[in-house]
């Protein structure tokens, strides 16, 4: 399974190689007040799915910070019944088993 999961990155980096490769003529990006830039085709899809995924990641770490502080308050809520739930039970004596003769 691992021979066959670097076999299909290979093929990927290749696919994508090969690809970028083929796209270097270069583009224009136009910024305000007449700022441009002149890059290779492949590098403006490069920075653009990079700023993506920047942007994807950035967006999801809110989320998992609200999910932590969650998941440390009802662990201690748990704890802190459990510790009630000891406190209050009174302490069980050990049932001797019968003598048999």
């Amino acid at each position: 399974m691992r021979v066959l999961m670097w076999f299909l990155r290979l093929l990927l980096f290749f696919i994508l190689f090969g690809f970028a490769v083929k796209n270097d003529q270069l583009a224009s990006l136009r910024f305000f007040f007449g700022s441009e830039w002149h890059l290779p085709i492949v590098f403006i899809i490069l920075i653009a799915f990079a700023a993506g995924a920047l942007l994807g990641v950035t967006a999801t770490f809110g989320s998992l910070l609200r999910q932590r502080r969650e998941i440390s308050r009802l662990r201690k809520q748990l704890e802190r019944a459990g510790r009630e739930r000891a406190e209050a039970r009174p302490p069980v004596a050990e049932a001797q088993a019968p003598e048999t003769l």
